[in-house]
This record gives structure tokens, C-alpha cells and sequence, in this order.
């Protein structure tokens, strides 16, 4: 294991700050090259079209690691809060969380592998530098999950900065991926390094269970679950279901909310609920505005209260 060299990185951005890129162990359209990472075009209820809203600073110590989930028939990106190690960077320690740990909800996956070099540092111009070695792109994939890879990083990597306070949120973030130093890689044989690059609009899922995290307990039977969705003001539909002694799940409560239409909660949506101790899944959808009872772009999360 050794350490990027901080002349390599400072040769190409000029006042950065380097910040102890270790090796161990949420605008405007991105640049990217033609093999984008967009995704395609849909006309399904409720699939975004816009980035999600880039996380604000947090005094919590977990990194916002993004993975690759599926909903009905797409694939986006989903958001989980992780416990990572302190002795490095938070952009480095997120991203080595998100190539080397396994999502919490098992609806999600990644496609990287655990590098042997990873490194990053920020300049004074909202730029997030990423410097890997190449062993973390041992992955066979499509075009079309390879643009998500890409983007997966870059909205990782976006988040870990605005949630330690490291960027300003105010503006445009960008980040530049080399790879062992070098631009121009063909990452994962489809997308061609080398240029900054932007959160892509459409990437997030359209639902999205923020609280509870999968598989948490909660303490007492007061249960607040929060989340989002891509259309403010849109209706949402809930169900909790809850594990009995057989192991099947039984519905147990149903019912359904609005997302905020306010710019400062724009999608937000709480629930407050106070379940027995128990087991349960729940799911949220959007509400179908074609009035039938199927659930669009479903997210679930498994829970207990104790």
C-alpha cells in the first residue's frame, strides 16, 4: 500500500487542498464523453429528471455512500448512511466504503472492487479530484451500467464533501477521475475518463426510504420514517407489513401521504407511526395517477421494533 503522490495531483489542479488521499484497506449538464452516463430517456410516472439536492453538512461522523438499486424496470441510485473508518478523508473514506463494503439493503449492489490505491483532494474551485488504481474497474459491464458506475462515484464522492463542510454547496461541484494518475481511461470499457464531470439528472430513484435504514431497530413504538420522492407535491402510497411466527408477512397498516411541494422540502415526505414490537417491512409508491392500485417505482426497507 502506498500513498498518490500529492505533486501529481497539485501539477494538475493549482491551490489544492490536498487531503491525505490514503490507501488501505447527493445543474448544468456534466461533461462527459460521448459513452455517457446519462440515463436513457422514459416516459414512466414520476421517473426524475433532475439531480437529487446535494446533501447539506451533517455533525454525524457516517459517510453518504451511493449504490445501484432497481425499481420496476430501472436502475438508479440510492443513498445510505455507512460507519466507516476515521483515519481517512471523508470523500476517500465514503468512496472506499462504496468499492469495498456490501450495501445495508440487500435491493442494492455495486459494481466496483476494492482498489489498492485510492486518493482524493479538493481545489478552491468546488473541483473533487479522484485518483484509483485500475484494479477497481475489474468489472464486466454494459454501457448502460457502466454510465451508472461512473455516476455512482461522482454523486459519492459530491456528497462526502458537502456533508463533512468541505465544499461549497452553493455552487457547481465537479470531479475530475484519474486513474493511477492518468486521464483518458476507458472506464470499465465504455466510459472515457478525463474530463469534469456533474451529477447527471435522472440518476436518483424516484422513491427513496431515507429513516429507518435497513434492518435497524428501533427502541420504543414510535417509529419516524422519512424520504423523498422526484415529484413535489406528488402522493405517495405506504404499507407496513409485518413478519409472523411462520415467517410470511402479513399486511398491517396501509395508508398515504403527499410529498412537500416547497422549495426548501421540495419531495420530502415524514411519516409518524407508532408500531408493537415487532418485524416489518414497508413500502412506499407512487400513488399511479391513472387511479389503479399498481405501485410505481416501489423502495422497501426492513425493520424492527423492539
Amino acid at each position: 500500500m502506498g500513498r498518490i503522490r500529492s505533486a501529481a495531483l497539485l501539477g494538475l489542479l493549482p491551490a489544492v487542498l490536498v487531503l491525505t488521499g490514503c490507501i488501505a484497506d447527493p445543474g448544468p449538464e456534466p461533461t462527459l464523453a460521448q459513452n455517457s452516463s446519462q440515463a436513457p430517456e422514459s416516459t414512466s410516472p414520476g421517473v426524475p429528471s433532475t439531480s437529487a439536492p446535494l446533501e447539506t453538512t451533517q455533525s454525524s461522523n457516517k459517510a453518504p455512500v451511493y449504490w445501484i438499486g432497481r425499481s420496476n424496470n430501472n436502475v438508479f441510485l440510492y443513498r445510505e448512511f455507512r460507519d466507516v473508518p476515521e483515519q481517512e478523508n471523508p470523500v476517500t473514506r465514503a468512496l472506499r466504503a462504496m468499492m469495498s463494503d456490501k450495501p445495508l439493503d440487500p435491493d442494492f449492489f455495486t459494481p466496483w472492487q476494492n482498489p489498492k490505491k485510492l486518493a482524493t483532494s479538493i481545489s478552491g474551485k468546488n473541483v473533487i479530484t479522484v485518483d484509483v488504481s485500475e484494479d477497481a474497474f475489474n468489472s464486466n459491464l454494459d454501457a448502460d451500467m457502466a454510465g451508472r458506475a461512473i455516476q455512482q462515484l461522482v454523486y459519492t464522492a459530491t456528497a462526502a464533501g458537502a456533508s463533512a463542510g468541505l465544499i461549497d454547496s452553493g455552487q457547481q461541484i465537479q470531479v475530475m477521475v484519474l486513474v493511477d494518475g492518468h486521464t483518458d481511461y476507458l472506464a470499465f470499457n465504455h466510459v472515457r475518463l478525463g474530463t469534469l464531470m456533474s451529477r447527471s439528472p435522472g440518476m436518483v430513484a424516484p422513491v427513496w426510504i431515507i429513516d429507518p435504514q435497513e434492518d435497524v431497530e428501533v427502541a420504543d413504538g414510535s417509529v419516524k420514517i422519512t424520504g423523498r420522492n422526484t415529484v413535489p407535491g406528488g402522493k405517495l402510497r405506504w404499507r407496513i407489513l409485518r413478519e409472523e411466527g411462520n415467517g410470511e408477512k402479513a399486511p398491517f397498516l396501509t395508508g398515504e401521504t403527499t410529498a412537500a411541494a416547497e422549495a426548501a422540502q421540495s419531495g420530502v415526505f415524514t411519516l409518524a407511526l407508532t408500531l408493537t414490537p415487532g418485524d416489518y417491512e414497508l413500502r412506499v409508491a407512487q400513488a399511479d395517477p391513472s387511479g389503479s392500485d399498481q405501485e410505481l417505482n416501489v423502495d422497501t426497507r426492513s425493520f424492527s421494533v423492539r
